[in-house]
């Protein structure tokens, strides 16, 4: 498995691309997600390979019932048997419990605070974005101890403003919460850039250490995106704390 990894201060941080795997066309080849038609016995053994490519037990690898809103869920293990909640945000205090986010233009967010020993990840598309998910994981870390000065956020291959064309009304829309998402696409067109959106929120939660992922899924053959392709696979973000 390719892709991004980073490692700071015995966080981990991944985002995967789309190699690797044994999903077939349209979902080649490591396409994670469960929900986006591929067969779940392939999607099964795509997570056993990105898992163990990472020195990760697939299951202690917490996925996300993802529904573009600002819940968070504070967990220590495994959904196991239970139905997996519809959240897009998940935090925990427990080292060695991998975090995982699906994208497939949508920006995931990864965060650490390595001294408290807290780490989330974050789906954050542009109703995510508008409704403070990202906000919404700082806060749930804090209140398990971790300090928004020391939280390490990194922000994975998402679709970029150059390229995320939006009608004008829209962008009004979000530019009104989020006046730094307010974008135009490389043609001249309105546009939204959502990471560009989240590292503000970012900064005003008080997170210093933050790096985007230069990658825009829509132009990158490497990467899954639903704008260029709509049947497509999804990417992951990883995040754990030794």
């Amino acid at each position: 498995m390719t892709g991004q990894r980073e490692t700071v201060s015995g966080a981990h941080f991944v985002f995967t691309d789309r190699w690797g795997g044994v999903s077939a066309a349209p979902y080649e080849e490591l396409n994670l997600g469960g929900a986006v038609g591929d067969d779940p016995g392939t999607v099964r053994t795509n997570r056993e390979i990105a898992a163990k490519s990472l020195g990760l037990d697939p299951g202690r690898v917490v996925w996300m019932n993802q529904v573009h809103g600002n819940e968070v869920a504070v967990v220590d293990e495994p959904w196991g048997e239970r139905p997996v909640p519809q959240v897009d945000a998940v935090v925990t205090g427990r080292r060695g419990l991998a975090l995982a986010v699906l994208t497939a233009d949508c920006t995931p967010v990864l965060l650490a605070d390595p001294v408290a020993g807290i780490v989330a990840a974050a789906h954050a598309g542009r109703p995510g974005m508008i409704a403070g998910v990202v906000p919404a994981a700082v806060r749930a870390m804090t209140e398990l101890g971790a300090d928004p000065a020391r939280i390490v956020a990194r922000t994975g291959p998402a679709v970029c403003g150059r390229c995320y064309e939006v009608p004008e009304a829209m962008r009004a829309e979000v530019a009104a919460v989020e006046p730094a998402a307010h974008a135009e696409t490389s043609w001249g067109t309105p546009a939204v850039d959502v990471s560009a959106g989240v590292h503000a929120q970012l900064a005003r939660a008080g997170v210093h250490d933050r790096v985007q992922s230069p990658v825009c899924t829509l132009e990158s053959g490497d990467h899954f995106s639903y704008r260029r392709d709509r049947t497509t696979g999804r990417l992951a973000g990883y995040v754990w704390l030794d």
